[in-house]
């Protein structure tokens, strides 16, 4: 769930919970500490920013604690204003962006910050590949309004797929990173075994820091200009660069490092295995289970990358000001631009 405290000293602290069942109606969940009685009443707009007050797309009693916003609409996203008693609100919205031909997108509005600021819904999304649109899922990232994407994919996967977004910025900061079709060889000779797996994952992670610093201190640098927003990322799957850039951005924003973990091991929950059967088909069980290891974000690949850090620059804002140029400066900017 996700907190918020209220706008006075006297307010509760507000929980709240965004989900998109499974025909695309949202799931609206709230908690109060201390419970409070009354009603909540709910807007709903395409534009997180923007909301219309004069009539409630939803009431309930906030001892309810749940409602479900009813749509046929799986086109346009929508966010909602939650107001306790006339008197607290928040903005919520459901981070999954479900969508066919792209897996792992995610909206990263809703987090919040060790001053207990929250990030903007709809500023910043995060996601794996979305060179190879449906035509249906290209109106939905429409939707989106994005006007810059970051590609972080490898030099050889952007020419293989180049991105073609009408109206959106696109900025090349690749990466050096292997690929299962580069392993596949390897799998199907029984060369790679799940402990293999996880150093080869392990030793991916460590080059982010060793050889692709000049991309990712780009990629941040995207972010200090307002103009370019609203802002996606993308990888292959979403979960490797595009996990840690998230984890430099939620870092510079000072969101918690439990937060931040939590983002990204809920990779797991948003790549489509299934979609990579074809890998392991006809392959031995432990190369099976090898591809599993691969297409999963696990604290064991990223731990080993924090704790360099933590050994090389003392702290990730150290490594942010002398590694990235991310100055205070830029990071009281980043947060003036993204937090509410």
């Amino acid at each position: 769930m996700v907190a918020l405290a209220g706008c006075t000293s006297n307010a509760p602290d507000i929980h709240t919970l965004c989900l998109r069942d499974g025909i695309g109606n949202y799931v609206i969940k709230w908690e109060t500490n201390p419970p409070a009685e009354g009603t909540v009443n709910i807007y709903v707009s395409e534009d997180p920013e923007k909301f219309k007050e004069n009539s409630p797309a939803l009431q309930a009693n906030i001892s309810q604690g749940v409602t479900t916003y009813i749509t046929t609409d799986n086109i346009t996203r929508k966010y909602f204003k939650l107001v306790f008693n006339g008197k607290y609100s928040q903005v919520a919205g459901a981070r999954s962006v479900p969508l066919d031909s792209i897996q792992n997108l995610r909206d990263m509005g809703g987090y919040f910050n060790n001053r207990n600021k929250m990030i903007r819904w709809g500023k910043v999304y995060r996601s794996g590949d979305i060179s190879n649109l449906s035509y249906i899922d290209s109106l939905r990232l429409d939707k989106l309004g994005l006007k810059t994407v970051i590609d972080l994919r490898s030099r050889d996967e952007m020419a293989r797929s180049p991105l073609a977004l009408p109206g959106v910025n696109i900025i090349k900061a690749p990466l050096s990173a292997g690929s299962l079709t580069q392993l596949q060889p390897y799998l199907q000779s029984g060369r790679i075994r799940k402990g293999d797996a996880i150093v080869y994952m392990q030793d991916l992670y460590l080059k982010f820091i060793t050889e692709n610093e000049e991309s990712f201190a780009k990629a941040l640098n995207v972010f200090l200009d307002e103009d370019n927003y609203p802002v996606l990322f993308n990888c292959t799957l979403g979960k490797d660069g595009v996990g840690f850039l998230a984890a430099l951005l939620l870092s510079a924003l000072s969101v918690p490092e439990e937060t931040i973990m939590q983002d990204y091991l809920a990779s797991n929950d948003h790549i489509m295995t299934a979609r990579y059967t074809h890998f392991a088909r006809d392959l031995s069980p432990d190369a099976q289970e090898s591809i599993t290891v691969l297409l999963s974000a696990n604290e064991s690949f990223i731990n080993p990358l924090l704790l360099r850090i933590g050994k090389d620059h003392g702290s990730m804002d150290n490594y942010l000001k002398t590694a990235l140029n991310i100055s205070d400066r830029d990071q009281d900017k980043l947060k003036d631009i993204l937090l509410y």
